[in-house]
């Protein structure tokens, strides 16, 4: 089973297109940098609704945010996606923008992996991130939406966001990783994924 999470076409934000089939095909919000459905090969089936539902066998829940820290009035809504794959609860959060209420922390739950933007400008910022890593508490961050070589969207890099973890939590993970449920670990680590 692929799921692909917000998918881009990279010519549109000056990196190279990505080469990718999914069977699913998540969608936080309409952005042209985040709903390049066409960039996916395969069977796919796309979700674009906030709401609890079961997709070819996968149970996913959608659970609304904004975009922004007004309430959408900037770049309008988000939805954030929580999904499990063989018992390991992923959560990508698309371009949060807000802080999290009690609500939302609760509609999410328990999160293993978390995708969380961290580059600021069109979402949260890396102490932003921070706050809503500590009110979600997964084993797992994988760091997102922050600035890489060639790319054209004013974003920060992910350095000021690692600089404020522990060093022996980051683990640099080059651009795939294999696991089970029995290899998150017992301490909050950090994996950051490359090009």
């Amino acid at each position: 089973m692929t799921i692909v999470t917000d998918p881009h076409d990279g010519k549109g934000i000056g990196i190279k297109c990505p080469v990718v089939s999914g069977d699913i095909v998540l969608m936080s919000h309409d952005h042209f940098d985040h709903n390049c459905v066409r960039v996916v090969g395969g069977d796919k089936e796309v979700v674009t609704s906030s709401g609890e539902q079961t997709v070819k066998g996968v149970p996913i829940k959608g659970v609304h945010s904004y975009h922004d820290e007004d309430k959408g009035a900037k770049r309008g809504e988000n939805i954030m996606f929580k999904f499990e794959l063989d018992g390991i609860k992923i959560c990508h959060l698309g371009d949060l923008g807000e802080q999290l209420d009690q609500r939302q922390v609760d509609g999410l739950g328990e999160i293993d992996i978390l995708f969380i933007p961290v580059g600021g400008t069109f979402t949260v910022d890396a102490g932003g991130a921070w706050d809503v890593i500590n009110a979600l508490n997964p084993k797992v961050i994988v760091p997102m939406h922050f600035r890489v070589g060639g790319l054209s969207l004013s974003i920060a890099p992910v350095d000021g966001f690692l600089a404020k973890a522990s060093p022996d939590r980051i683990h640099k993970v080059g651009n795939e990783i294999e696991f089970a449920k029995d290899d998150l670990p017992e301490k909050q680590d950090i994996w950051v994924f490359s090009l």
